[in-house]
Parts: C-alpha cells; structure tokens; sequence
C-alpha cells in the first residue's frame, strides 16, 4: 500500500506541474496584461522618435563645432617653430601642387607631383610681402606671369638635365 501511494503521489505532483506549464502557456495574454504599461516594450511614437533625431542633431552640431573652433584658434594645427616653415602654395590640377616653403633665410618654391617633388626657384625670406590671403601685394608681385616663370624653370630644368646626359656620354 506505501507503494501505491508514493506512486499516486508522484504522479499527481507531476501531473499538477505540467498542468501549471499548461495554465501558463493558456494564459499567456491575461499574465502579460498584468506587466505595467511600458515596462515590457518600449513604445516608439512620434515624440520620442523626434527627440531622438533632435539628440543627434545636436551631438553631430557640438562635434562639428568643435572642430572649427579647433581649426579657426590654431589648436588642431602643426608646430610652426620647425625648421621648415609652408609659406603658401597651391593647387595645380588632381595630384600636382606648389607650395612656398621657408628654410633658414631662404623661402624655396616647390612642384610637387606623385613621386617627385622638385626645386622651381629660390628667393630670399620676405622678399615678397604677402597680404592676407596669401596673396603678393600691389607693386611687389614676382616678375612675369606665373606661367611664363613655371615654362623658365622647366627650360632650365631641362637644359641641366640635357648637359648632364650630354656631359655623361662622352
């Protein structure tokens, strides 16, 4: 009798817990009804969609900012006490440039292409004042186009690279 009554035991123990997992299952709707409103699922309506977008639009507004309050005061720019200082420069098309740079108490204007960069024409510093913008002022503008001086430098260029392939042949 111990035997049969440890075994209905047994069996009405599971038989009421897989009734609760059943109940549960069943009822799903009315337990999850009684969860407070907004605690489960995060309503997304209109007002905290547009408070999110006006949260970035400020976070992306205070990084752009920053960073022109960093380019306008100097702080993100580069040691200006060096050795080599740029004076100015310019671009000549997609990968060419010329740029004016001051070494010591002489100011040297560069081509720079891919791969190369090469000595156009050397001045004495401040021999040029410069407004500004960078620009030569009235009166003290180099002699001749900027053209004309880039064709004479290529010439001289040239011819120095002919003699020497002359020069080393013979």
């Amino acid at each position: 009798m111990k035997r049969f009554a440890v075994a209905f035991t047994t069996l009405a123990t599971a038989f009421a817990a897989h009734a609760a997992d059943m109940n549960a299952v069943n009822h799903a709707a009315q337990i999850a009804s009684g969860v407070g409103a907004g605690t489960a699922v995060p309503s997304l309506g209109v007002g905290a969609v547009l408070q999110t977008l006006l949260g970035l639009a400020i976070v992306i507004a205070f990084v752009f900012g920053c960073a022109w309050l960093a380019r306008k005061f100097g702080v993100a720019g580069t040691k200006r006490t060096g050795l080599v200082k740029v004076i100015g420069g310019a671009s000549l098309g997609n990968k060419e440039r010329v740029s004016v740079v001051e070494i010591g108490d002489t100011w040297l204007v560069l081509g720079a292409a891919p791969g190369n960069v090469r000595l156009l024409h050397t001045m004495p510093a401040g021999s040029v004042e410069l407004k500004p913008d960078g620009l030569p002022t009235e009166g003290q503008a180099l002699q001749g186009s900027f053209g004309q001086r880039f064709r004479d430098a290529l010439a001289g260029e040239a011819t120095k690279r002919l003699q020497k392939f002359a020069g080393g042949s013979k």
